[in-house]
This record gives structure tokens, C-alpha cells and sequence, in this order.
């Protein structure tokens, strides 16, 4: 299960751990945006720190009908106890954690400040 919970801007946050490929390892909160159709963002200096592998552009429509260009990398995220691969996109902004991260899986939210985010697997092991 991974656990968080609701900061003082009433955002839903959670803890995460990424590693880069050469083992190095940043842990940091990031922001439930089921908006967000992609796995994670990390901002530029995050993702230099991790030295994440560049893997392609991609494109994206935003909510104001813009589009937004950005770099894509690849990441090892641990998510839910066990490793998993990802791609990361980059975005200067505080960490997001979107829906292809929280694909099968429950998502329950105490929605005032302090309370508890839980994030749990639909698929029994």
C-alpha cells in the first residue's frame, strides 16, 4: 500500500521513492492529479540529479486547450513495495503522480487536512 495524506493547499499527496539507473535514489512527496493520463513528472533538476535515460519527446493537450512539448525519461519507481519501471515525464513543477501509476488500483482520500491517502492494489498477489 502506499500511504500519504492531505497537505494544508487540500492536495493529496503521497511519498515516493525513484531510482536512476546508476542507483542513485531521491525520496520526495508528489501530488495525486488524476488529470494527469501519464505515470510521473519530475522537474528538470530532479530528473539531472537521477541521471534519468532520455527516452523521447511527447506532446500533451492541456486544460486551457494549449499544447505543452516535454521530455521523456525512464525511471524505477517503488510502488507498492516492489520496483517498477516507468516513464517520467519532465515538467518544473512539483511532482505528479497520475493515472497510469494508479491503474488498478483503489485510491481513498480523507479529504480535509492531515487526513490519510491510501493507494492499494486491485490485483491480489
Amino acid at each position: 500500500m502506499v500511504t500519504g495524506e492531505v497537505n494544508i493547499h487540500r492536495e493529496a499527496i503521497v511519498w515516493l521513492t525513484v531510482r536512476g539507473p546508476g542507483g542513485s535514489k531521491e525520496d520526495f512527496e508528489a501530488i495525486l492529479d488524476t488529470g494527469f493520463t501519464g505515470a510521473l513528472t519530475l522537474p528538470s533538476d530532479l530528473i539531472s540529479t537521477l541521471r534519468l535515460p532520455f527516452r523521447r519527446k511527447g506532446r500533451a493537450l492541456l486544460a486551457d486547450g494549449s499544447e505543452s512539448v516535454f521530455n521523456t525519461y525512464e525511471a524505477t519507481v517503488m510502488w507498492d513495495g516492489q520496483p517498477r519501471h516507468i516513464s517520467v515525464d519532465a515538467a518544473d513543477t512539483d511532482p505528479l503522480l497520475g493515472m497510469a501509476l494508479l491503474y488498478n488500483h483503489e485510491v481513498k482520500i480523507q479529504v480535509v487536512i492531515g487526513g490519510a491517502v491510501s493507494i492499494r492494489s486491485l490485483i491480489q498477489a
